[in-house]
């Protein structure tokens, strides 16, 4: 019982191997019977346009086979084919692409155009659609050759052309193009700057030809003529506190003149003006004899002096005197560190002088200063009357917004400069300031500009120049001024409004463009040359050009 049991078991399984090996055989006999089917049916009519002939999945497979089992090249010719076919998608998609953008570029879009129909037309031709597109029969590799040789040379010149048009197509391209060009214009565009700035330190600091040529005349008029031109004796007027005075130091004759005459021209009571005119040794001389041959207008008084007149000013009191003269400030490197550092020593000075007016003219309550390269246009003796509220100086504020703050000019790096000023105080002009010396000898202000300068000897606090030394000295005793009493920027501003400067009573050709210069901006000079005495010889002989 037990072994009948287990033969049945055997019979069994052995029936179900035998019928899953039938199952096996019978579907692999399926596929070969359905391989041979696909392989030698007959290839179906072929469409009159062999550009329409599917190209991709199962029919691109079944033609290949049908390709391979009429004519090897029947493939080659169906690959150079598809080349040309894409290639014609290819420029049709660029030329579409530049109309949406309607770009000005129709000899480029006539080009696309072309290439497209080349492309199309080699198919078309009778030789080759005759042999390569309408036969059944064998293909000329002849025929085949010439046929690719036309494709690859026009495919050729495709890429080349889209390779040139692509820049104005592809946005990332154009974008990186225009980075590159805006960084080479901003790279040119410093460059530039940094030599138009140094052509015009270099003409803003060398002297005319004129200048030299009416120092050199005013030199030798004293020197033919000695006994025309000795000095006179200092008059009361020179110290008398109940007049208006103006201090102005400078080496330039013509630009003294004009200063002095556009004061007086415009004075109510010009027989109440005093000016006090410093120079250095060499060109102390030249004023002297201008001022003699040409004597000011009203009855105003004039003193002229040289630096070296004034004995307290000395190394040993002055701090930029004795920094001028060590070593560390006469070595070439930090004399390009700021433009006044390459003057002479004498001029350096004439920048400090400002400093030590109370020493200068001891008698004197209060002084008007002006810059060489000032131009008064209305009486000026209101301001000796502003009442400065116990401040030194009167002066008009230059900031706006961020900028000519004290953070503009001074090292707020610097721990000293930090505890002791506020970045975002304003900054004031120099050129035009009402000092009152009797409150300026009350608050030691010399003294506190010599202690700071002293502390500036290695420019760490600040980079040489007189005006941060002028903000720390007078920081909390400046009485701001209004606008109108002083109008900035005609050496370098071409922007400012001729109303604003009609209605001033002093206009600053402060910058590089001095008005006796050829670089003078042309719209302002015209206010600075109707002061200058053209009568007078030397002018004319020196050829100033005004």
């Amino acid at each position: 019982m037990a072994v009948a049991t287990r033969g049945s078991r055997g019979g069994s399984t052995f029936r179900g191997l035998f019928s899953f090996r039938i199952f096996i055989s019978a579907m692999f006999s399926l596929l070969f019977i359905a391989t041979l089917s696909v392989l030698f049916t007959n290839n179906p009519s072929t469409s009159n346009d062999e550009s329409d002939l599917p190209t991709t999945g199962n029919a691109y497979v079944q033609r290949t086979f049908l390709a391979l089992k009429s004519d090897p090249l029947r493939t080659r010719v169906d690959l150079i084919h598809q080349q040309a076919k894409d290639h014609i998608a290819l420029v049709n998609a660029y030329g579409a692409y530049a109309r949406k953008l309607k770009l000005d570029i129709s000899k480029q879009l006539k080009t696309f155009d072309e290439l497209a129909r080349n492309f199309s037309d080699i198919a078309l031709k009778p030789v080759y659609r005759k042999s390569l597109f309408e036969s059944d029969g064998p293909i000329d590799e002849d025929v085949l050759k010439q046929f690719e040789k036309e494709v690859k040379e026009r495919v050729k010149i495709a890429r080349l052309i889209i390779v040139e048009a692509k820049e104005n197509y592809d946005n990332q391209l154009k974008i990186q193009k225009l980075k590159d060009t805006i960084f080479a214009v901003h790279e040119s565009l410093a460059k530039a700057k940094k030599n138009g700035a140094l052509a015009s330190l270099i003409s803003a600091r060398s002297i005319p030809k004129s200048l030299h040529c009416l120092a050199m005349r005013l030199m030798g008029e004293k020197i033919s003529n000695p006994e025309k031109y000795r000095d006179e004796g200092p008059k009361p007027e020179f110290e008398d506190p109940a007049l208006y005075h103006y201090a102005i130091f400078s080496d330039n004759v013509i630009a003294v003149s004009v200063v002095v005459r556009s004061v007086v021209k415009n004075a109510v009571e010009p027989w109440k003006h005093v000016f006090h005119v410093v120079a250095n040794r060499m060109n102390v001389g030249a004023m002297k004899v201008w001022f003699k041959m040409r004597p000011i207008e009203g009855g105003a008084f004039l003193e002229v002096k040289a630096v070296e007149e004034f004995a307290f000013l000395n190394s040993s009191y002055v701090p930029i005197l004795r920094q001028l003269e060590s070593e560390k400030m006469n070595q070439p490197e930090n004399a390009t560190n700021d433009g006044n550092m390459k003057n002479a020593k004498s001029l350096s000075m004439m920048d400090h002088l400002r400093f030590y007016l109370p020493d200068m003219y001891p008698k004197l309550y209060k002084i008007l200063l002006l810059d060489e390269d000032v131009v008064v246009q209305k009486d000026l003796t209101g301001l000796w009357k502003i009442d400065l509220d116990g401040k030194v100086n009167g002066a008009v504020e230059i900031c706006f917004g961020s900028f000519h703050r004290y953070a503009h000019y001074m090292n707020f790096s610097h721990p000293l400069i930090k505890e002791k000023f506020n970045p975002k105080a304003c900054a004031w002009a120099y050129g035009m300031n009402i000092f009152n010396l009797d409150v300026w000898r009350r608050e030691k202000c010399t003294d506190n500009y010599q202690y700071w300068q002293n502390l500036n000897e290695d420019q760490t606090l600040w980079k040489a120049g007189p005006l941060p030394p002028g903000l720390i000295t007078f920081y909390s005793t400046t009485k701001s001024l209004d606008k109108s009493w002083h109008v900035l920027g005609l050496g370098y501003n071409p922007s400012i409004s001729m109303d604003e400067i009609n209605n001033a009573a002093v206009i600053h050709y402060n910058g590089n463009m001095k008005p006796w210069l050829d670089i003078a901006l042309n719209q302002y000079k015209n206010l600075w040359t109707k002061y200058v005495d053209n009568d007078m010889e030397f002018v004319q002989m020196c050829n100033f050009g005004l």
